[in-house]
């Protein structure tokens, strides 16, 4: 199996996971279904894709404002989108997802470093070496 497939569907997992226990967690966040748990896994991986960067070049000024601080807003937002186009998955309001995005967010950073077996995610600079 190629590695680009077998990274995707391992960060798909890890997402649906973060989720599944994510709704455990916070009572605002409901999915009626495994399969609607599966499908917003894989819409949010595609937000935090496309969307995501759009909307953060979009309000840069605000995020260097804040310090990047807003970056937690627009995490919020992309759940709440989710939830929004996925049918069977409810977030209660704002707050719910922006606490959820936080958690799953870090519990998928976590998930991933045991995953990665201590090796990191990025490629060593051209040539050897480390990077500066």
């Amino acid at each position: 199996m190629s590695p680009n497939i077998l990274n995707f569907l391992l960060q798909w997992g890890t997402t649906t996971f973060s989720l599944w226990v994510c709704s455990y967690v916070f009572k605002g966040i409901r999915f009626d279904s495994l399969g609607a748990l599966v499908i917003s896994a894989l819409v949010l991986g595609f937000a935090n894709a496309v969307v995501k960067p759009i909307l953060i070049l979009l309000t840069l000024p605000l995020t260097l404002f804040t310090f990047g601080f807003f970056l937690l807003v627009i995490n919020a937002l992309m759940i709440l989108l989710v939830s929004y186009l996925v049918r069977g998955f409810t977030v209660s309001g704002f707050w719910e997802a922006f606490f959820a995005s936080i958690f799953v967010s870090l519990l998928s950073l976590i998930i991933g470093a045991f995953l990665s077996n201590g090796s990191p995610p990025w490629q060593p600079p051209p040539g050897g070496g480390n990077w500066v």
